[in-house]
């Protein structure tokens, strides 16, 4: 198979399979190693940028999926009603604790917030911004919560090393109403 017929291939199976995939998983799919996948998927990455087109293939923590380039998004904007995306700031600060704090379960979550989170969490796990990720071996055996990869997307993030020094955090100038909404 040429170098060309896997691009094409890497690229209708990307375009098909709408969630993050894998490496390991698309090196399985193509028959390839993986320092062949990830030079095909180096290269369609590259032909994307050197075209601007208007797909871009990103990758978070070895996860590859297609989406539409960002400078695109006012356009986009218009075609979809974004008013069902906004989340809480109760549901912020979960998040964020959750993403610092991972994993972490919800009573852990309450003691730092002083209240309640239930509410905040589900609103969280139905938007795939958190996930369950196993169990804490405690009593009771509460459930542990940690963050999944369309909270990388959603902050543009290629992984959780890049999210900022919680020092820092104080200095950041963060706009929480543009990205999301609890409805």
């Amino acid at each position: 198979m040429t170098n060309r017929e896997l691009k094409s291939i890497v690229e209708a199976i990307l375009f098909a399979w709408s969630e993050p995939l894998h490496i390991d998983e698309l090196m399985k799919i193509i028959d390839q190693d993986k320092r062949t996948t990830r030079s095909i998927l180096k290269e369609l990455q590259d032909e994307f940028d050197h075209y601007r087109r208007g797909i871009v293939i990103n990758e978070r923590d070895d996860h590859f999926q297609m989406s539409t380039r960002k400078e695109h998004q006012e356009y986009l904007a218009k075609l979809i009603k974004q008013s069902n995306k906004k989340i809480s700031n109760s549901s912020m600060e979960v998040l964020a604790i959750i993403a610092y704090k991972q994993p972490v379960t919800r009573v852990e979550i309450d003691n730092i917030r002083g209240v309640k989170s239930y509410s905040s969490i589900d609103t969280l796990k139905a938007k795939n911004l958190i996930k369950e990720v196993g169990k804490a071996d405690t009593i009771g055996k509460p459930i542990l919560y940690a963050t999944t990869n369309e909270f990388l997307r959603a902050f543009d993030l290629s992984s959780l090393a890049e999210l900022p020094s919680i020092d820092n955090l104080d200095k950041l100038d963060l706009d929480l109403e543009d990205d999301y909404d609890e409805n």
